[in-house]
């Protein structure tokens, strides 16, 4: 087994299905167990057994570990004391009860993750996280950790980054400096808090803590957006060594930090060269490849002869390093060319240019989540925790009010109007290929007549190298939620239908309609009617007489699952038309459907 894992470890056997379950959502690669939490338990293969706790704390500890520990804290406390170096060496630490009511980070609170874990299992598992952590307490933006769900990467020394912690501590004024990346992260609640803290001492620009986001290498505090796209060009079987030797000299020269690295860029000749492969895999970063006919059409400010005899174009590193930066991108760092040493073999050039926008997508997360009619209770926990997990909460504002108070302080809010569909998808997607974790948030269930289905076509439009991890969280549509309110309607075949013509032809709509009767489906219709859509709704109510009893139940739901809730039941001829609005949500009846003492069934045989 590898480090960089996340462990979950129990001490007894009633830690065993919580283990399960933490595996099963993807929070711990591996589950270790003391064999006294397996009695009479069948363990399976990709479980592993210890017989003390404290081996595989020694086997795997460093920074970029995780452990998720159930049991008693003081037994933790006993294990991992001795262990314990200094807090950018140590591994996050967690502690679970085997009930998952509590959760508790005790060691790598900011850097290493255990705080914002903890708060990511607490909405995935209903628990409650407890923290004594400063910034957390006091609603500050933690900045020594907030970068990462941003998409950033940190530099800068440990003792200079505690001066800016302990600064934070004693409530005195910070300031930073930002030439790059997005600033949607300073209008939080946390940096709000945290900015508008005036100095209980006399301070002055001299002795106020300053951090920078920025890209480049300032040997101060740091957070660097993936900016930067680095292009080479190299002789054919150049070392491996020299290509890396090459880079980091070139960012030294440069002055640019090597954490803001987006990419590197290349000729398409070269994408089999075993150094530049190397270096791409070792880095975990993306690469671009042009064709000398793409690197032929960029301007450049070093042309050389001798470049364009041997592969077609006047340049490679300057001119892939513009092209991946884009439309907007400058030239950081012109052509340089770097020499083998002894032991080595051919000659490399390096040139660095920045991007307008970040490009991370391999860090970013889009999360398509349905939030539920609108009543927090609805909604799920697999919902809560993708919303836990997100820096950026974009949707329409009716929507994100509604779950507002489960944001936390340290999250961005983006409200939308109601008929910019592709702007919201688009703008999700956007952040989200520039590394920032992103909740982009329909009522309902996303997938059904929300965004899921618009952001995946606009997500599937992108290369699989520009995609960045893309998920649907499952949420209660209000269908789901009127039928409970007025007792089994849609207990047989059931459709939905939307009398929007928005998007559909109205005459596509009334031969679904046509077709639904005809198939004695229930119907739900959505979107029956708007002020600028007056006639439609009695249009599908009369298609739907000509075959069907004009007593059949129709269940009016208004505003379901919200505090202006109505659930009535009428007929297909006593439906108030003049009362139905977007809001609304109606279920028709099949020929089956009855009701009786206010509850609607449609039986199924049973």
């Amino acid at each position: 087994m590898k480090p960089n894992k996340r462990i979950a470890l129990g001490f007894s056997s009633s830690a065993f299905s919580l283990l399960q379950r933490i595996k099963t959502r993807g929070h711990a690669e591996i589950i270790a167990l003391t064999p006294g939490a397996v009695s009479q338990i069948d363990i399976r293969s990709e479980e592993i057994l210890i017989d003390r706790p404290e081996k595989l704390f020694q086997r795997f500890w460093g920074p970029d570990t995780t452990f998720i520990v159930i049991g008693a804290i003081g037994a933790v406390i006993r294990i991992i004391a001795p262990l314990l170096t200094e807090k950018t060496k140590d591994p996050a630490v967690l502690v679970m009860d085997s009930r998952a009511k509590n959760i508790v980070p005790i060691l790598g609170g900011h850097k290493a993750g255990a705080e914002e874990l903890a708060c990511h299992l607490s909405e995935d598992f209903g628990a409650q996280s407890i923290f004594t952590g400063f910034s957390r307490t006091e609603n500050f933006l933690s900045i020594d950790s907030f970068g990462d769900t941003w998409g950033w990467k940190r530099s800068g020394s440990i003792a200079d980054w505690n001066n800016l912690m302990m600064h934070i501590s004693k409530k005195l004024s910070i300031s930073f400096e930002q030439n790059v990346g997005s600033t949607l992260w300073n209008s939080s609640e946390g940096a709000l808090n945290l900015f508008s803290k005036k100095s209980n001492t006399e301070n002055n620009s001299l002795n106020t803590p300053l951090f920078h986001i920025c890209s480049e290498a300032l040997n101060k505090c740091c957070w660097h957006p993936p900016m930067l796209w680095v292009g080479i060009g190299c002789e054919k079987n150049t070392s491996e060594s020299l290509i890396e030797r090459s880079l980091t000299k070139a960012f030294a020269e440069a002055g640019l930090a090597k954490e803001a690295i987006a990419g590197l860029a290349t000729i398409d000749i070269k994408s089999n060269e075993i150094g530049i492969k190397s270096l791409q895999l070792k880095a975990e970063l993306p690469i671009r490849f042009y064709t000398a006919e793409e690197l032929a059409k960029v301007s450049v400010p070093n042309p050389s002869k001798i470049v364009q005899l041997e592969v077609d174009t006047h340049s490679v590193a300057e001119a892939s390093s513009l092209l991946a930066a884009g439309k907007g991108g400058s030239l950081k760092f012109p052509k340089h060319i770097y020499k083998s040493l002894e032991n080595e073999i051919g000659a490399v050039t390096i040139a660095i240019s920045q991007s307008k926008e970040p490009f991370a997508p391999q860090r970013g997360e889009l999360h398509l989540i349905g939030t539920g009619p609108g009543e927090i209770s609805f909604l799920t926990n697999d919902s809560r925790y993708a919303l836990s997990r997100s820096a950026i909460w974009i949707g329409y504002k009716r929507y994100l009010d509604l779950i507002e108070p489960l944001r936390r302080f340290d999250q961005v809010r983006i409200d939308s109007s109601l008929t910019n569909e592709k702007e919201r998808c688009s703008e999700a997607l956007r952040l989200a290929t520039q590394g920032v974790c992103v909740a982009l948030i329909s009522s309902g269930d996303s997938g059904i007549y929300g965004m899921a289905g618009l952001a995946l076509e606009l997500w599937l439009a992108k290369t699989k190298a520009e995609r960045p991890d893309f998920q649907v969280h499952p949420g209660i549509s209000a269908l789901q939620v009127a039928a409970s309110k007025i007792g089994a309607p849609l207990m047989h075949d059931f459709c939905a239908i939307s009398l929007s013509d928005c998007l559909t032809p109205w005459g596509q709509i009334e031969e679904r309609i046509k077709a639904a009767s005809d198939s004695d489906f229930v119907i739900a219709f959505y979107n029956p009617r708007s002020k600028e859509r007056s006639w439609q709704l009695q249009k599908a109510l009369n298609i739907l007489m000509t075959n069907r009893s004009r007593k059949t139940p129709v269940v009016f739901a208004y505003q379901v699952g919200r505090s202006e809730e109505e659930v009535k039941v009428y007929t297909l001829e006593s439906v108030p038309i003049d009362r139905v609005n977007m809001l609304t949500v109606l279920l028709v009846g099949n020929s089956d459907s009855f009701v009786n003492d206010g509850y609607v069934v449609t039986p199924r045989g049973y």
